[in-house]
């Protein structure tokens, strides 16, 4: 299971800024290890963001993000207290929810 996501949702006026940190390898599969051997692909594809019950993000990932990405976006609409549910996909099928609420 991979580390958790760390999101950050603030209210500033009325604009909601949301960051997230997604702990993950990231790996392309191009890099090759110390001995010599590529290191298999092991990647994001896709992720989702819902805030309040509705879905602010429907996004597809590729090998060209780097390590451990964060991803931020503003939006109007949100209220203090809301949920943010962060979700992701990799291409061996892992998986990884976490939610905080908007402050």
């Amino acid at each position: 299971m991979a580390d958790p996501m760390k999101i950050r949702a603030q209210m500033k006026g009325d604009i909601a800024e949301v960051r997230i940190l997604m702990a993950h390898a990231m790996e392309t599969g191009q890099r090759k290890d110390a001995a010599g051997v590529t290191v298999p692909a092991h990647f994001i594809q896709s992720m989702t963001v819902e805030v309040g019950g509705k879905k602010m993000v429907d996004g597809q990932i590729g090998t060209s993000v780097s390590r451990n990405p964060v991803f931020g976006f503003k939006m109007k609409g949100a209220k203090v207290g809301d949920k943010v549910i962060v979700s992701w996909v990799d291409n061996k099928g892992d998986k990884r929810t976490d939610e905080a609420a908007v402050a």
